[in-house]
């Protein structure tokens, strides 16, 4: 029977089926390598105690305290009985509270002045902070055996989960610990010397045993390197391995249908547009294929960009492709595009330019004959640009010669539909994603290290700056019906108003049902449907309200859509559909309901919706969270700063990165645990150098065994595949 390597080793082999089950199917750990790599999030020093003040709502967390008080309270007329227990961290205080049966062990445990480790949720309850029926861990004296694990001063709080406590992880990891010796060290050994770093055994056994904060330290500094180095050296090996394929090289023709489409534009391009563009034209005049992000505020002309690089490939011969996120996206590409080229988006037709070519659109809910006839003229080469959504990708697609893909929106698209779009080229295309999210640029770094990035950060002339409040609907109801009155005022003043819910409603995922606990913790989010009937029977009576969401019919949709851009409806009510791309520079505000259920780069899109003509935008954003909550830091965050980079960067700190490989945005596992993409920028601008070194000099990395391993413990294969897409 072959030897399995130490690290490999199932974790139910060594601790019991019921722990091995809570670790695989809660915190996606699997083996000892997986729970070895699971980090503290924090330490606690024996002494100390955790600040309870600053307890993040809704969330599960591990507290060190003591008790101050217990008490029984009878309730039902004496049928019914809770302990209360108040703890304290010397200053702040926290009420924990046990119902019936489950009273009596906490009771005889929780005697004031004893010291605990305490596990929960924490939720609200008459407006202070509760845990209900938290598990607990009693720390007595250095021999008992809850202690026994920790016998130094720092006590490693993990990353937990409500079916398994900090304390019990803490065991597991005891059991495994003495594997860490066996582990692989993936950093060549001159750069790890070279950086003064700590061997990979001694960074693991440092990590989850510290004596000393020297130790955390020393195995901070260690890991972050690992995740850096080993992340980057495979978006090198992708960077290396596009640079190898042949692609053709598509230089515009003077004279052509680019110099004709520019000789008819009404304004001169920003600074910003026309360096991004030369940045563009020399990529897609080499002969290996362009790759690259191209990210800009909200309305900062990126699509401007991107159909001018599509012009010049279509002066060059070839075809282009651009794909959105939703058919109301890409019919409103198609308008704005064959809006902004005229007659030279007529090629082959009465009165079309004779430099022109044919902009055809394509989505699954088009009719036949209309699909037939774009389907030929995309296979005949008739139609040089063709806009749409997934329909792009099926298999009846055939291309002439696809030169270029613009990707709108990266974020909506699985890396396997890129692909698939991709490999309708004869030879790969050229490839330009576009996102109005954007992105630090170590961020770019790390999650699009294989693309080249452009940025465009100035705004166009004449677009009107954008006031932003936040409207606390719980603390100051007047607040609310200031709001609706302002946007009375502004559909007076001749202008129009979005107000967006996160739900749609009308019997849609119905919130499922909820524990006596939970029900007075959350209301279901607001939704579309009820909100637009309330306002137009209420503080909106008399002016023309209608409903946008996803599950309207797409003719609905673009009727509706269309009647707004004609001034024929005065507020739309809408779900985020409206997020991107959607261009009525007639609306001057937007009213966000429930404001806190949406991510700030959302928050920000959304904003970018309004204040796109000549008169100045308002965005109102309304949440009920009390004033002290984190939600409520992260509107006001948003309501402060119109700069997206400033925003995204909030965003990643109070969210974390999520994964940066795989599919999944936010998650329990990600493939960064200690490395922190905002704070560690000068690690991975490093590790991005020493990696692109490396793989120049040995593309296969046959000279590094060891990292080769961790590559591939790196990239499971879903995400090497995904890599491998790009």
């Amino acid at each position: 029977m072959e030897h399995v390597p130490a690290l490999e080793e199932p974790l139910k082999k060594l601790l019991g089926p019921a722990t091995a089950k809570v670790m695989a199917e809660h915190l996606d750990l699997h083996t000892v390598g997986d729970l070895l790599h699971h980090y503290p999030r924090r330490y606690a020093e024996r002494g100390e105690l955790t600040r309870l003040a600053e307890l993040p709502l809704d969330e599960h967390v591990t507290v060190v305290a003591q008790v101050a008080s217990a008490r029984v309270l009878k309730f039902n007329g004496g049928r019914g009985q809770r302990l209360e227990v108040v703890i304290t961290d010397g200053s702040g205080q926290l009420q924990l509270v046990f119902f019936g049966r489950g009273i009596h062990k906490p009771h005889k445990d929780l005697l004031p002045g004893t010291r605990a480790m305490f596990a929960g949720k924490v939720s609200s309850f008459n407006r202070k902070l509760q845990l209900a029926h938290p598990a607990y861990e009693l720390l007595r004296g250095a021999d008992s055996e809850a202690v026994g694990s920790w016998a130094g001063a720092l006590i490693p709080i993990y990353p937990a989960t409500a079916k398994l406590e900090s304390w019990k992880i803490a065991k597991a990891v005891d059991a495994v610990l003495p594997s860490a010796q066996e582990a692989v060290d993936p950093l060549p050994p001159a750069l790890r010397d070279g950086r003064g770093l700590v061997p990979l055994p001694e960074a693991l056994l440092k990590i989850h045993r510290p004596h000393t904060k020297a130790d955390i330290a020393d195995a901070r500094a260690r890991l972050k390197w690992d995740e850096a180095f080993v992340l980057q050296v495979a978006l090198a090996r992708r960077r290396f391995a596009e640079t190898q394929l042949p692609a053709v090289a598509r230089r515009p023709q003077p004279d052509g249908l680019l110099d004709a489409f520019d000789a008819k534009l009404p304004f001169t391009l920003t600074d910003g547009q026309q360096k991004v563009s030369r940045e563009i034209f020399d990529d897609l005049a080499t002969e290996h294929p362009m790759h690259r992000l191209l990210q800009g505020e909200v309305g900062s002309g990126k699509t401007l960009v991107a159909l001018r690089a599509m012009l010049a490939v279509v002066d060059a011969g070839g075809q282009a492709a651009m794909l959105a996120p939703t058919e109301v996206l890409a019919q409103q590409h198609h308008r704005s595009v064959v809006e902004m080229m005229g007659e030279l988006a007529e090629g082959g037709m009465l009165g079309g330019a004779e430099q022109g070519t044919k902009v055809v659109l394509l989505t699954g809910s088009m009719g036949a004959a209309a699909r037939r006839q774009a389907l030929l003229d995309l296979v005949t080469g008739e139609a040089g640009i063709v806009i749409g959504t997934h329909a792009l990708i099926e298999d009846k697609v055939q291309f002439h010669d696809l030169g270029l893909v613009v990707v709108d929106e990266q974020h909506r698209f699985g890396v396997e539909q890129r692909d698939a779009l991709r490999s309708k080229g004869k030879q790969p295309p050229h490839l330009l994603v576009m996102t109005a999210t954007p992105i630090p640029r170590t961020v770019a770094m790390t999650v699009f290290g294989d693309l080249e990035t452009s940025v465009l950060d100035q705004l166009p002339a004449g677009r009107s700056p954008i006031a932003s409040h936040v409207v606390p609907a719980q603390d100051k109801p007047h607040f609310l019906a200031r709001a609706w009155e302002r946007v009375r005022e502004e559909v007076g003043k001749g202008h129009q108003a979005y107000v967006v819910c996160p739900r749609i409603g009308d019997g849609d995922e119905e919130p499922k049902k909820k524990s006596a606990e939970d029900e007075a913790e959350k209301r279901p989010p607001l939704a579309v449907v009820e909100v637009a009937e309330q306002l137009a029977k209420g503080p909106l009576q008399g002016l023309r309200v209608e409903v946008l969401h996803g599950r309207m019919p797409p003719d609905d949709k673009d009727a509706v859509m269309r009647r707004f851009a004609a001034g024929e409806v005065d507020v739309l009510v809408a779900t985020t559909v409206i997020e991107v791309g959607v261009n009525v520079p007639n609306a001057t505000a937007m009213v966000i309901m429930d404001a806190d259920r949406f991510g700030v780069s959302q928050l920000h899109q959304l904003r970018g919706r309004v204040g796109r003509g000549a008169a100045p935008g308002l965005c109102l954003l309304v949440s009920e969270m009390p004033e002290a909550s984190p939600a409520r830091a992260r509107l006001g965050a948003v309501a402060a700063t119109l700069d997206g980079f400033e925003l995204s960067r909030i965003d990643l700190e109070q969210r974390r990165e999520g994964d940066v490989l795989g599919q999944a945005q936010s998650g329990v596992r990600s493939s960064l645990r200690v490395l922190a993409v905002i704070e560690d920028e000068e690690v991975i601008a490093q590790a991005r150098a020493e990696a692109v070194t490396l793989v120049a000099d040995d593309p296969d990395l046959t000279r590094y065994p060891e990292l080769r391993t961790a590559l591939d413990a790196l990239l499971d294969k879903d995400r090497e595949d995904y890599l491998e897409k790009g």
